[in-house]
C-alpha cells in the first residue's frame, strides 16, 4: 500500500513539475516591443513625458484634459509595444494608462483597472480598451462595472459581456487573420481599416496567423487615434 501510494505521489509531483514547464515555456515565447517603441518610451521616461508606477506606464496628456484611457495589452504581447500608439493619443489630449499584464495574458489580472483610477484623482473621464486579448479583458471589465467607465475602445477585439454597443468602438483591420470578425455585432459601432491586420496596432513586429497588411503601422495607428479621438470627443 505504502509503494503504491509512494508511486502516486511520484507521478503526481511528475506531472506537476512537467506543467509548470511547459507552461514556463509557454509565457516566455512572447511578442517583444521593437526597438522603436523602447526607445520612445526610455525616451519620454527621462524627460517626465511618461510615469512608471508599479505595473502601471502613464502617459500624461500632452494638452489640459479630464479624459483617460486605460489600455490592456494583447495576449503575449509586451505591455511597451502599445507605447507609440497611446503616445500619439496623448499629444491628442487623452491621458492614457498602459498596463503591465502578468506573463503578458490580460485574463490573470483583467481587474487591474480598480489600481488605476486613484493613480489620477483629476481624471473624471475615464475609459478602457486593450488589444485581441486585452480588448476582451477590458470588455468583461466594463461589464462588470458600467459605472466607472464612459466607453470601451477595441481593437482587434469584440464586445465580451454585456456592454451597450452606443459604448463600445470596435477598430480592427481588413487583413486581420487572427481576430473571429463573424463575432463582431452587426448593431456594434464599428470601424474597419481598409488594408490594416492585427498586429499594427502594436510595435512589436508580424503575429503568427495575421495577414500581411496593405497600410503602413504608421498610418494605421494614425487612423486609429484620430478615430479613437473622435470617439472619446
Amino acid at each position: 500500500m505504502k509503494k503504491k501510494r509512494k508511486a502516486i505521489l511520484l507521478i503526481l509531483s511528475a506531472l506537476t513539475i512537467t506543467l509548470i514547464i511547459v507552461f514556463y515555456l509557454y509565457v516566455s515565447d512572447y511578442y517583444r516591443a521593437d526597438t522603436v517603441a523602447v526607445e520612445a518610451l526610455n525616451q519620454d521616461l527621462i524627460n517626465n513625458k511618461a510615469f512608471i508606477k508599479n505595473d502601471l506606464i502613464i502617459i500624461p496628456s500632452r494638452t489640459e484634459s479630464d479624459s483617460a484611457l486605460i489600455f490592456y495589452p494583447g495576449g503575449k504581447v509586451e505591455a511597451s509595444a502599445y507605447y507609440p500608439l497611446l503616445s500619439r493619443l496623448a499629444d491628442n489630449g487623452i491621458t492614457c494608462v498602459l498596463v503591465k499584464m502578468p506573463f503578458h495574458l490580460a485574463f490573470f489580472d483583467y481587474s487591474a483597472a480598480d489600481r488605476v483610477f486613484d493613480t489620477l484623482p483629476d481624471i473624471k473621464n475615464w475609459y478602457i480598451g486593450g488589444h485581441s486579448l486585452g480588448g476582451a479583458m477590458a470588455s468583461k471589465y466594463m461589464s462588470e462595472h458600467p459605472g466607472k467607465l464612459k466607453g470601451l475602445i477595441l481593437l482587434g477585439a469584440y464586445v465580451y459581456g454585456d456592454v451597450p454597443s452606443s459604448k463600445a468602438l470596435t477598430i480592427y483591420g481588413t487583413k486581420d487573420g487572427v481576430l473571429s470578425k463573424e463575432k463582431i455585432k452587426e448593431s456594434d459601432l464599428q470601424l474597419p481599416l481598409t488594408g490594416g491586420n492585427h498586429a499594427n496596432f502594436g510595435n512589436y513586429g508580424n503575429q503568427k496567423g495575421d495577414e500581411e497588411a496593405d497600410i503602413s503601422r504608421e498610418l494605421q495607428q494614425q487612423k486609429t487615434v484620430k478615430a479613437v479621438e473622435e470617439f472619446i470627443e
